[in-house]
């Protein structure tokens, strides 16, 4: 398991990344409005399975460069917490536009809400790279990697379900609190001030 200190600060980390509107969270909720949440499972399924193996990979990748070459993963755990520090000021300067997607969803098949999620969540070059970039420092080369990946992917599955059903139970009001004012700018800058403390706490830690 990891450090209970690294999973108190990886928690809401993760879950204000995830409850922050962006292409999956949009979907979800344009999907419970439309075909309700119910039909809309079948699309989080898809963006599960899409979320864990770009996870799986990331880590992968990261494992094989922690035993083999623990100089790099050094450095890439540097580089994480500046890439962190960056999307949070990305997220700061984000104007607050919810994602556009088409709503016209009530005829489609379960397999293909599946499919739409999955695709979602794998096709995004931005979650690539917040995977690579999130997961080094918050790993412990003291201890097993193993039973370290299992609960990080754990808490990165379940805030994203929390955060999908969240987002298509909540529909229409969700919308208008969210298009109302500056209410997403607000999310996104509370987000990114939480992702720049959090790069250079595990950068310099």
């Amino acid at each position: 398991m990891p450090d209970f200190a690294l999973l108190a600060v990886f928690l809401p980390t993760f879950f204000f990344v995830s409850i922050t509107p962006g292409m999956c969270m949009t979907l979800a909720m344009t999907l419970g409005m439309s075909i309700g949440v119910r039909r809309t499972l079948w699309m989080m399924i898809g963006e599960l399975v899409g979320v864990a193996l770009v996870a799986i990979a990331a880590v992968m990748g990261v494992a094989s460069i922690m035993l083999n070459y623990p100089q790099i993963f050094e450095v890439l755990k540097w580089v994480g917490g500046i890439y962190l520090a960056y999307i949070g000021v990305q997220m700061w300067r984000a104007k607050g536009k919810m994602a556009k997607l088409d709503e016209q969803s009530a005829r489609i098949s379960n397999g293909a809400l599946i499919s739409q999620g999955f695709i979602t969540a794998i096709a995004n070059p931005k979650g690539w790279a917040f995977m690579i970039s999130l997961l080094p420092p918050f790993i412990n080369v003291d201890k097993e990697l193993a039973p370290q990946f299992v609960a990080l992917l754990s808490i990165i599955l379940f805030t994203e379900l929390i955060s999908m059903l969240a987002y298509a139970a909540g529909g229409k009001s969700l919308k208008i609190f969210l298009s109302r004012g500056d209410n997403i700018k607000w999310m996104n800058r509370i987000a990114g001030s939480l992702m720049i403390g959090v790069g250079f706490w595990l950068a310099l830690g």
